[in-house]
């Protein structure tokens, strides 16, 4: 911790256990050998040691929360509401340490980590005010003197998988909706950032302390897939949320569905800014830059293909080049900095096999593509954001690699752009750069994109939670934060009140037993 006040942070944060081995380490265990160890991408250094949930411990964890189930859920929706308000208000105070926490563990840059806690606290004012209108609909009976209502009920046990690129925010997206709708949480965060959910599990628990509240309504296990499964396979949890790569999400996904579970998948993206020659460059470049390069590239609405007209793509090019030329690369707790670290020397690998393929498959890496030697990079997690020419036919662009990687693509007319844009099997977030109004509203129309986000003169990143978050084919279907994404947190229930004398059969069918 020494250069970065992480000692200061932890102790803020409640993390404040120290761990006598090392010098910058904290210790969540019991002397087990079943420990995560959770290294910084910043500077490779040991942060802390964190235990395994074992089988007898998630047994206690669904326990916990089947009990806190029955109390939560009785208590009305506008004061699970007000709960949720008192947590973002504690996430207000801790803002800056849990952001240079997620800054400093997972290794997006310290703006980043602040523009995190930011959307869980925007999630908390969306919810609690969300908690005064769970609504659902009267409909008009065909039957005299019968009324006939929709309302809406909580599931129960909610289960939450997340990765390590939103280590904090996707958490909160679900669990502030799952919990005024009177569903208790738990949480399985990727077990490459589990400081950062034990965090946020003390700063919650907090709040149900102050409250006399149960336990079980926030809680926590930690631990690799396997752990994963047990949420997956469990029964008596009703709902899993899953955060992830499509190869993961096809193994939840099935293994819900055959127990008739229900579940939200939010998988991977293969996103695409259109460049048309009425764009303004200046804001393209921008986006396309905010887009590509930032979190390192390890966004799930990052910025990957680039399809550009080719009356425009030389300046375009040319200009992507300088604009690449500018970015500061290093440690992301400096704020001079925009790129910081991949996760982990696995993420390099991968970076390193795709530029690869690039070259095999005919393409043109045309910036970047360095591993960042040097004490300033030590970890030997920092890589040089790519620029790359290719076809967007090329295995290696229809896939998602998670890193720094903006492919280059030419087109001819907007139709083939958008056919492009639809050619690949993920369908999270789109873009197109124009002023032209035809051009524009051909790409928001069942014409143009196929993906759940559909952008105009705004970068594929930087959703906002008022709208529901999510994409379509090998992204998962799910959706998450605003709009009416409450709904997937409960059960629909359609009730008929007969207030007259009589029974009327359905179809007008007699059945007197008289």
């Amino acid at each position: 911790m020494k250069n970065y006040g992480l000692k200061n942070i932890l102790s803020d944060l409640r993390i404040n256990e120290l761990n006598s081995g090392t010098s910058s380490g904290i210790n969540w265990y019991d002397n087990s050998e079943n420990i995560l160890n959770s290294f910084s991408p910043v500077n490779g250094e040991l942060i802390a040691k964190v235990k395994v949930t074992t089988k007898e411990d998630y047994e206690r964890v669904i326990n916990t929360c089947i009990n806190a189930f029955e109390i939560w859920k009785s208590i009305p929706a506008p004061k699970r509401g007000d709960i949720v308000r008192k947590f973002g208000n504690k996430l207000r105070e801790k803002k800056k340490s849990l952001g240079s926490l997620v800054s400093y563990e997972m290794g997006k840059s310290y703006q980043e980590g602040l523009g995190e806690v930011q959307e869980m606290i925007d999630i908390c004012d969306f919810a609690v005010g969300l908690s005064r209108q769970l609504h659902g609909f009267t409909m008009h009976s065909e039957r005299s003197n019968h009324r006939m209502y929709e309302q809406y009920h909580p599931l129960g046990l909610v289960g939450i998988i997340s990765a390590f690129n939103f280590p904090v925010a996707v958490w909160a997206w679900n669990s502030a909706l799952a919990w005024i709708c009177g569903n208790v949480c738990i949480w399985k965060p990727s077990e490459k950032t589990p400081l950062c959910s034990i965090a946020c599990q003390n700063i919650m628990s907090e709040v149900i302390r102050e409250n006399n509240l149960p336990e079980g309504i926030s809680t926590l296990i930690s631990g690799d897939y396997n752990i994963g499964e047990w949420l997956t396979n469990d029964n008596r949890v009703k709902l899993i949320s899953a955060t992830g790569s499509t190869k993961m999400g096809s193994i939840v996904g099935a293994k819900v569905a055959q127990r008739f579970g229900k579940s939200i998948l939010e998988l991977g993206g293969n996103n695409a800014i259109i460049v048309t020659p009425h764009a303004d460059l200046d804001m393209t470049i921008i986006g396309a830059v905010f887009g590509a390069v930032g979190t390192a590239g390890q966004r799930c609405t990052s910025t990957r293909r680039l399809i550009i007209h080719e009356s425009i793509y030389e300046i375009v090019k040319n200009k992507l080049i300088d604009a690449y030329k500018q970015i500061k690369i290093g440690n992301p707790l400096n704020e001079k900095n925009h790129v910081g670290p991949l996760i982990d020397k696995s993420a390099v690998n991968n970076f390193k096999l795709a530029l690869k393929q690039v070259e095999n498959e005919g393409g043109n890496i045309i910036f970047g593509g360095n591993i960042l030697k040097g004490e300033s990079f030590d970890s030997g997690c920092y890589v040089q954001p790519v620029l790359a020419e290719a076809e967007n036919s090329f295995k290696i662009v229809q896939k998602e690699t998670f890193a720094p990687i903006l492919y280059l693509l030419k087109y001819s007319k907007i139709e083939q752009a958008i056919s492009m844009q639809n050619s690949v099997p993920q369908g999270l977030s789109s873009a197109i750069m124009t002023n032209n109004l035809r051009e524009s509203e051909l790409f928001l129309s069942h014409f143009g994109s196929d993906c759940g986000i559909a952008n105009v003169n705004i970068g594929t990143s930087g959703a906002e939670i008022g709208g529901a978050f999510g994409g379509e084919k090998e992204t998962g279907g799910g959706r998450e934060s605003g709009s009416d994404a409450w709904k997937a947190y409960m059960r629909r229930q359609t009730n008929t009140i007969n207030f007259s004398k009589d029974l009327p059969l359905a179809q007008g069918i007699k059945f007197n037993l008289k």
